[in-house]
């Protein structure tokens, strides 16, 4: 693993939430579900939405759509917190268990860097619906270089 890939030790943690902040300005889907993020620190995101109407399926679940979508990005920009900041991830493969229904107010998603690499960084994530996690997904994100 080479150290030229990973955001560097002495940046401080305010430093970070910066960086990522400014990236969360492209992140226009993030913003149409009424996602925010709440932990920022290096290998580890964790976000936060509200349940309500437009979120829920036909039988009043969190859909299962907006559950991946949740743990995508948590796992993501997990992975982004540990690349310099003119390098980026995209999923490369994304694998989500749904444990239970999310029936609740609201939806809690965490995401971490389990190993990262120089091309591939290895992810896990979990939602929560209020007290109860509801879904485990692990990611595989490919890091983008600079051209």
């Amino acid at each position: 693993m080479s150290s030229e890939n990973h955001a560097p030790a002495s940046a401080t943690t305010a430093e970070l939430e910066t960086r990522i902040r400014r990236k969360l300005l492209g992140q226009g889907f993030m913003h149409l579900i009424g996602a925010e993020m709440t932990v920022i620190t290096p290998g580890r995101i964790e976000v936060e939405l509200t349940l309500e109407n437009q979120h829920l399926q036909q039988r009043g679940f969190a859909h299962g759509g907006l559950i991946a979508t949740l743990a995508d990005l948590v796992a993501g920009f997990a992975a982004v917190t540990l690349v310099p900041d003119n390098f980026g991830v995209v999923t490369s493969d994304l694998k989500i268990s749904y444990l239970h229904p999310g029936v609740g107010r609201q939806l809690r998603a965490i995401g971490w860097v389990l190993k990262p690499g120089r091309r591939l960084h290895f992810c896990e994530a979990e939602v929560w619906c209020d007290d109860l996690m509801i879904a485990k997904a692990s990611a595989t994100m490919a890091v983008i270089e600079p051209v």
